[in-house]
């Protein structure tokens, strides 16, 4: 494994969990409210620019998209939650897609949920942290858009969604600092995968 990414290849969209690629092989799926940031954050970390459709208008991502990275694991697009302006009825339908899929998917390794770190903590990310818990799905958090505030800012709004989850939670997720624009976070991301995958392989060699 590397952390340095030379291919990547789209697989399959998938209505439902049902239908994704059946062979077994690590994922790790991105996930957040609408208009977070999460196209461009892929595409940004693959190095391709047009890996993942950006769109000034949420929620344009609509189905399970599979990514093949350097034929070894998988990167998963996540239909985004939230707010986006779309009818209540396809809101809940892309949640259940989302819920679905990561209570099913035994491939998954790890979700990452990116959260937009120039707001205070929102309720509804709140509520989707302690169903990941629920559920005992492995996540981390990924603040996107750093480049919009400052450091010390920065600091003052992550305090705030750290004092939260401290009062609930006996430690804190994996958690990393992204900005698309001053290059900040990717090597962080894909060394966390690769050393990941490394303990999964270290796993199967015991075995």
């Amino acid at each position: 494994m590397t952390t340095m990414i030379h291919k990547v290849e789209f697989v399959k969209s998938s209505p439902t969990y049902k239908e994704c690629p059946s062979d077994i092989i690590p994922e790790y799926a991105f996930v957040g409210r609408s208009n977070v940031g999460k196209s461009s954050l892929i595409n940004y970390l693959t190095g391709f620019k047009k890996l993942a459709k950006t769109s000034k208008q949420p929620g344009q991502t609509k189905l399970i998209n599979h990514f093949i990275v350097n034929d070894s694991w998988y990167l998963v697009d996540l239909p985004g939650y939230g707010y986006a302006r779309i009818s209540k009825s396809e809101k809940n339908r892309f949640l259940k897609t989302i819920n679905e899929y990561l209570r099913h998917r035994s491939e998954l390794m790890c979700l990452f949920l990116l959260i937009d770190i120039r707001h205070n903590p929102q309720a509804i990310d709140l509520k989707f942290m302690r169903w990941l818990g629920k559920n005992k799905i492995p996540f981390a958090l990924c603040f996107t858009k750093t480049d919009k505030l400052s450091v010390r800012q920065q600091e003052k709004n992550f305090n705030n969604y750290k004092d939260i989850l401290l009062t609930e939670w006996d430690y804190l997720p994996p958690i990393f600092f992204t900005s698309i624009y001053q290059n900040h976070g990717r090597l962080d991301i894909l060394a966390f995968i690769e050393e990941t995958n490394n303990k999964m392989d270290a796993k199967h060699t015991i075995r």
